[in-house]
């Protein structure tokens, strides 16, 4: 019997036929502890999402960000990671005061890669790691009850480097390719601009499991194929 899936939960799995599916992510990909890999994967990242809620259930999510590292795996079932002075409202932060369970989702848009993290938080106003953290008010302490190891299976393969693509290639395609130079007094190309904003930082190329090219050339053989059966 599952402690882990609810009647909710179990309801749906019945109805859409993925209990087993959903019995075999349990035991595969859901543990207690963090293991070194998700510990560099957790201490290299420079945010996270943090999920809590109040006594009336009442949800809340906030981003919580920091230099690379200032979310801490004290031990396989402890994390650490400090707050500051935001905005004053102190909304995730009084949540836990009510309501200790806390959601935790360590996200890498770029590799892609993620993992999550649910346990129960306490706040430390004098932790031994608060010297550690130039004007933090105090650490939050998540003792850790279940991790769902990182898969990027359901991730978006797309990037800032895809958009900028599908952007230019939407820009040529809507009006006639014109020779010449540009107001510089050079040749202009949208591959060079992608090129020059990925060297400048501002543009991480990225490639997706379906490439435009690829899909212009699946396109072209469904296309033929049609033609061939009229």
């Amino acid at each position: 019997m599952s402690k882990f899936y609810h009647d909710g939960s179990r309801e749906l799995q019945d109805r859409f036929d993925t209990r087993r599916l959903a019995d075999r992510i349990e035991q595969r990909l859901i543990g207690t502890r963090i293991g070194d890999e998700d510990k560099a994967f957790i201490e290299s990242l420079d945010m996270f999402f943090l999920a809590t809620s109040d006594a009336d259930n009442q949800p809340s999510c906030s981003y919580k960000g920091g230099e690379p590292g200032f979310v801490r795996v004290v031990d396989p079932g402890t994390i650490a990671f400090p707050t500051y002075d935001g905005n004053g409202m102190f909304l995730s932060m009084g949540n836990l005061a009510q309501n200790r369970r806390v959601g935790m989702l360590f996200i890498d848009f770029l590799r892609p890669k993620r993992l999550r993290i649910s346990g129960e938080a306490t706040i430390h106003l004098d932790d031994p790691l608060l010297p550690a953290y130039p004007e933090a008010q105090f650490v939050v302490r998540v003792a850790v009850t279940q991790v769902f190891f990182r898969t990027a299976r359901a991730m978006s393969t797309s990037t800032r480097w895809s958009s900028a693509r599908a952007s230019c290639r939407s820009r040529v395609a809507q009006r006639p390719f014109r020779t010449g130079k540009g107001a510089t007094g050079r040749k202009t190309s949208c591959r060079k601009t992608i090129r020059r904003g990925s060297r400048a930082g501002f543009i991480r190329p990225q490639r997706s499991r379906l490439a435009l090219p690829r899909i212009e050339r699946v396109a072209q053989t469904v296309a033929q194929q049609v033609e061939g059966q009229h």
